[in-house]
């Protein structure tokens, strides 16, 4: 197994061929009566006749297995009616990732070219990760998700080849979105102190931009990244043309909590005229996941009551306990300034 490096006379009746043997051997090599030189590109896969230096049949790119169980190979059942206090972040990234997908026929007649990527910004527990899955139920594209830590590797290169291997197999698809979660962890601001360590990972983010500069505009490519830290994160990555939109994710407010307690009692056995506007107006300051948390602990009120059902008492004493003691814990005048 070899990989076709350059086509040396590609336009002539007798086209030659550089291959690359293990990463060490460099052979110029013809093609078998059985290959046709339309078969072969550079940068593929070859199997070469180790006895004539031929190369006898073109290979499918060989991807790590690491990198094909980004994959979500099932459709998220996540839809934008499961989503609570994000209806301007949502219409912000249907109109940047949905429209693009689903109608590219209005950039072509405008003759604009449509966003690339998107940034995710905002407080933990905000809906960032909620929303990429509902994008990708929408659009019926295939998604994958990459954790920024999963592309720190230890030996050299391996970062960047993985990177490398993600985009090459989003290109295979007839649609696809790239959610790449805690950016942060490759995508940093980049300094001159000479570490190793920190090489590498920079080594990753050029191979990042990179790939983002070069796929097709118009292609079946949409990248989404979402951070914590958006101030940490290097200027060459944030420029427009890689990623072209910046949303942020703040707190849900009033009717925002409202909206999500009463997306999360959907599915929960509850009894009626529950006020959950007075529930919202209980947890100021709070996030989705904060409040997902307070109707799983009324749940759990509920069960050691021996009740069937929860009542509005099990959410109020639910509010006090993981609202309320989570403020003591965290009233520090850094977290209070942060939300």
């Amino acid at each position: 197994v070899a990989r076709c490096t350059k086509i040396i006379n590609a336009d002539s009746n007798d086209p030659k061929y550089i291959i690359n043997v293990k990463q060490f051997a460099k052979f110029v090599v013809d093609l078998a009566d059985s290959v046709a030189p339309t078969d072969i590109e550079e940068g593929m896969r070859v199997g070469v006749d180790r006895n004539k230096y031929q190369i006898h049949i073109p290979l499918p790119p060989k991807i790590d297995p690491t990198v094909t169980m980004m994959q979500v190979e099932e459709k998220p059942d996540v839809t934008y009616s499961d989503v609570g206090g994000c209806k301007e972040q949502i219409e912000k990234l249907r109109e940047v990732v949905e429209t693009p997908l689903l109608h590219p026929e209005k950039f072509v007649k405008l003759g604009i070219e449509p966003p690339k990527g998107v940034l995710l910004f905002g407080p933990p527990g905000t809906g960032k990760t909620l929303c990429a899955r509902a994008v990708a139920n929408r659009t019926d594209a295939c998604f994958i998700r990459v954790i920024g830590s999963e592309l720190v590797q230890k030996y050299v290169g391996e970062g960047a080849r993985m990177v490398r291997e993600l985009f090459e197999m989003a290109r295979s698809k007839k649609a696809c979105l790239i959610f790449f979660d805690e950016i942060d962890a490759i995508g940093g601001a980049r300094f001159d102190d000479g570490a190793g360590g920190d090489n590498e990972v920079q080594r990753t983010m050029l191979e990042l931009i990179n790939q983002l500069d070069g796929f097709d505009p118009r292609g079946n490519i949409k990248v989404l990244m979402a951070t914590n830290r958006p101030d940490t994160l290097d200027p060459a990555l944030m420029r427009p043309g890689r990623l072209d939109r910046k949303v942020e994710f703040g707190l849900p407010d009033l009717e925002g909590r409202a909206h999500i307690f009463r997306i999360h009692a959907r599915s929960m056995s509850v009894e009626r005229d529950i006020r959950f506007d007075l529930l919202a107006r209980l947890c100021p300051n709070s996030t989705g996941a904060e409040i997902r948390s307070v109707c799983t602990e009324a749940g759990m009120f509920a069960i050691r009551a021996r009740r069937k059902v929860a009542t509005e008492k099990d959410f109020l004493e639910a509010v006090n306990k993981v609202i309320k003691s989570y403020a003591k814990f965290s009233a520090t005048p850094r977290y209070m300034t942060y939300n």
